[in-house]
Parts: C-alpha cells; sequence; structure tokens
C-alpha cells in the first residue's frame, strides 16, 4: 500500500496501541482500516471507551467534502476530507472501505478531543450520557461486555469528577457512614 500523502513510499505495519495499523515511515500518517480506530482509542485511555468515534454512524455529526487528491491505500478511490463534529479535526476517509487515514498527531489531537468532550458529558449532561450507554447495552454497536465496561466507566468517571470539581459535595459523599 502506498501513502497517500507521500504517494510513493510503502506503508509499513506496525502495533499501536495493541492495534496492528499502517503507517508512513516519512510523514508519519497512519491507516486504519473500519473498526481499528476505535480500538486503539480505547487501548490508548480505558476512560474514553464510552466515547464513540463511529463516523459511519450519524451522518449529520460531520461534513464531508473532497480531499486533496488523495487516494485510499486500500481501495485505490479518492479520500474525502471529514470534518467531525466540533473537533476542528479534519481527516481523510473512504467511502468504499471506510479506512481512515491521520495525519501525523492527529490521533493525539482526537484523543484529547475526546477527553475534553467527556468531561463536558460528564459534567454537563451525565445522567442522558448514562441513559445512552445504558440503551446501548441492548442495542449498541459492541458486544455486550464491552457494552457494559462503557456503563461502569461512565459511572466511575462520575465519581471522580464529582471528587475533584465539587469539594463541598466530596466532603459530603466522604463523611457519609460505610
Amino acid at each position: 500500500m502506498n501513502c497517500p500523502v507521500c504517494k510513493k513510499s510503502q506503508l509499513k505495519a506496525e502495533i499501536f496501541h495493541n492495534t496492528e495499523v499502517d503507517y508512513c515511515p516519512f510523514c508519519l500518517g497512519l491507516w486504519f482500516e473500519e473498526g481499528e480506530l476505535r480500538i486503539a482509542k480505547d487501548e490508548k485511555d480505558k476512560d474514553l471507551n464510552w466515547m464513540d468515534l463511529d463516523l459511519w454512524k450519524n451522518a449529520k455529526e460531520f461534513k464531508i467534502s473532497a480531499s486533496q487528491k488523495r487516494i485510499c491505500p486500500s481501495c485505490r478511490m479518492p479520500l474525502y476530507e471529514a470534518y467531525y463534529k466540533d473537533s476542528g479535526i479534519i481527516i481523510d476517509v473512504c467511502n468504499l472501505c471506510h479506512g481512515i487515514w491521520l495525519d501525523r498527531a492527529e490521533f493525539k489531537k482526537i484523543t484529547d478531543w475526546l477527553k475534553e468532550r467527556a468531561d463536558y458529558e460528564i459534567l454537563h449532561n451525565y445522567s442522558g450520557s448514562l441513559l445512552k450507554q445504558f440503551g446501548e447495552v441492548f442495542s449498541g454497536p459492541d458486544t455486550l461486555k464491552e457494552e457494559l465496561s462503557d456503563v461502569l466507566t461512565v459511572l466511575k468517571m462520575l465519581k471522580y469528577k464529582v471528587l475533584t470539581q465539587a469539594e463541598e459535595l466530596a466532603r459530603i459523599i466522604m463523611s457519609l457512614p460505610k
């Protein structure tokens, strides 16, 4: 497979957060086949496993435009630029094989943005997030075990956020009999 940026350099297989991905040794871009980005994100930060990063699930949440003449390394079709939600991050996606190309450092930008979104969701929309995750236990895209793990992560995150963000409430909780 050739790099969509350098065009001529061959991508090399590498283990990245327990996920085999292809990378360009020159521009350090990463190629994720369908589903691999989610797996790498979950391995990078277990507390983000409940934050979905499914580009293909909700078309209203991202804008797509023609890419800068980048070609999918897998199926050789044109890649499209996806502006995902309000992250400000532009990634290249293949409409045919659902592969994702990330330029250098975009994986870190995505995980940083997800951490900010997770903090916001826990503090401002906790009940909605918990209900959504609980609903996915029965209908979610992942296995039952993974969806239950997502629910437990959301519950755990609230505990940490309350203890760090609301000192008075944390003191009351800590003073309760065990």
